[in-house]
């Protein structure tokens, strides 16, 4: 059978780095199968689900290479489909109409079957009963059982399920007598009568539960006491996503539903809606979710969450897409740094763990590096100078020059915001002061020797990294300065940074004249700051 897999997203805004892993994961799926890749835009919140909001999808998408391999379905065209998936159930006795509101309308809800022993998600567990709040009357009708258990301090804990869940129910007074079985009152439910009991202590009933085999968690199951009778179609006559999902997934004839373990708790009701529809199960893996270092889903709370963000702070797609990849996924091997195709071949489902993977900006920002070290020369200028035309200092910049600064600072770049950091290399406008500048400029033996240095460089028409060395050499030596000493105050008169690429090449680019300049006025400043 051929693997037909989807990435369904409901486009209201930015797109959340957890949700663009979902789609890297169905991807590499299909990918690594020979599969397809399918696109299924979820956009019937009309309000949110904007063409702006899909087109920063379909961009995000497109420049992380994520290409997809039939025709976008718009889940708004679809909706006469899951209207007559909707109809069809109500005829059929599968789903029912809901209490009407005071217009008259009313939703419809999707009733768990009753009679649900042979269906192959449906297991009996065993007997199982509940101790009751005496205050609070129990309610039994088709629509499900409400009755409420008690609390650690005797109070009434409400609670309501689907009629599937209480097969064999019966209720017992205080003194131990039978209220209700349930057994004798099927036929009266069905035609509508509804139960009211007060004064009840307990209920027993048999405890039957759903369940399915996920691809990543393994078997996973539900208590059906613990599930609703399901609302498939709002009030409004608008159909949920629960039907609609499972509707289209079963007309795109999707084989694998890969998603976030978020969708575990809809899973137990989608199989059922599976069979009521007459459809074949897929195959469904939860992927584990992504979560800040206590554990806790990761949010814009915790830093950049969206793809935009990372983006607009200079992170290459390739980057982006081999962390996500590997952020709860391994290749098996030591690998961290991996091209598409590697991905491709070594992607499985087998190796996603089922536990919870942690965003790490400090390994993202360090692979990121790995892959602008690799860029070629003149390729990483260019997406330098882009990134560098977005300041308000660009009509500075140089091409010639920008080209060898380039070549200097792209081993130490992390990401292309880092080109901020550039601005000295162009622009003379520095700031002097802090903790080092003062700490620095405080020894007259460094003034004097800046001084001395200053007046070297402007003797000079052009720099070498030859010139520098002997420049800071012979200051150092008349000022009584040990050598390398000097190096921090320079760098600070030069660039106003305490750190960067190595000095003799950074003064190189920068000029023997600027370079005198800014030591006069870096001098400059620590006296003014001084008498003031």
């Amino acid at each position: 059978m051929e693997t037909r897999v989807r990435f369904a997203p409901s486009p209201t805004g930015q797109v959340h780095i957890g949700n663009i892993r979902t789609a890297i994961f169905n991807w590499l799926f299909a990918r690594h199968t020979a599969g397809k890749f399918l696109l299924r835009v979820e956009d019937t919140d009309l309000e949110r689900s904007t063409r702006e909001a899909i087109d920063k999808l379909l961009e995000c998408m497109e420049w992380l290479k994520l290409d997809y391999d039939e025709e976008i379905v718009y889940q708004t065209s679809l909706r006469a489909s899951h209207e007559k998936a909707a109809a069809k159930m109500l005829e059929s006795g599968l789903a029912y109409k809901g209490k009407p509101g005071e217009d008259g309308t009313a939703p419809v809800l999707f009733r768990i079957p009753f009679d649900c022993e042979n269906l192959p998600m449906i297991r009996t567990v065993g007997a199982a009963e509940y101790e009751l709040h005496p205050e609070e009357p129990v309610r039994v009708a088709f629509s499900g059982v409400d009755y409420a258990t008690v609390s650690r301090k005797g109070k009434p804990v409400p609670a309501a399920a689907c009629l599937a869940g209480f097969k064999d129910l019966k209720i017992f007074d205080a003194a131990g007598g039978e209220i209700f079985d349930l057994n004798f009152a099927i036929e009266d439910l069905h035609k509508g009568e509804v139960f009211t009991f007060k004064d009840c202590a307990r209920i027993t009933f048999t405890r039957r539960e759903v369940f399915f085999t996920d691809l990543i968690k393994g078997e996973l199951a539900k208590p059906l006491d613990s599930m609703k009778d399901l609302v498939i179609v709002r009030s409004d006559g608008s159909p949920v996503f629960h039907l609609a999902n499972v509707c289209d997934d079963i007309a795109q004839r999707v084989s694998h539903v890969i998603r976030g373990d978020d969708h575990v708790e809809n899973t137990y009701r989608h199989v059922l809606l599976y069979n009521a529809l007459g459809a074949e199960l897929p195959e469904f893996a939860h992927m584990p979710m992504i979560v800040n270092a206590a554990g806790k889903p990761y949010s814009k709370r915790d830093g950049d969450a969206f793809v935009g963000d990372f983006r607009a702070k200079g992170f290459l797609p390739q980057a982006l897409f081999n962390y996500l990849a590997l952020l709860g996924w391994s290749p098996g091997d030591d690998r961290e740094k991996m091209s598409y195709a590697e991905m491709i071949e070594a992607f499985n489902l087998e190796r996603v763990k089922s536990s919870p993977a942690r965003f790490d900006l400090h390994k993202l920002t360090n692979l990121n590096g790995m892959y602008i070290s690799e860029i070629p020369a003149e390729k990483f200028a260019k997406l330098a100078e882009e990134f560098i035309r977005k300041y308000d200092w660009a009509d500075a910049i140089e091409p010639a020059k920008l080209e060898k600064v380039a070549a200097l600072m792209q081993s130490r770049t992390k990401d292309l915001a880092g080109t901020a950091g550039w601005k000295y290399f162009f622009c003379s406008d520095i700031e002097y002061g802090g903790k080092q500048f003062r700490k620095q400029f405080k020894h007259e033996s460094n003034r004097a020797a800046l001084q001395f240095a200053a007046r070297k460089f402007s003797e000079l028409s052009g720099l070498s990294a030859e010139d520098v060395a002997s420049i800071v050499t012979a200051a150092e030596q008349a000022s009584g300065i040990n050598p390398g000493k000097l190096f921090p105050a320079l760098r600070l008169a030069v660039t106003g940074a305490a750190g960067g690429a190595e000095l003799d090449q950074t003064l190189v680019l920068i000029g023997a004249e600027e370079c005198a300049a800014r030591i006069e006025n870096a001098l400059a400043a620590y006296e003014n700051n001084e008498q003031d």
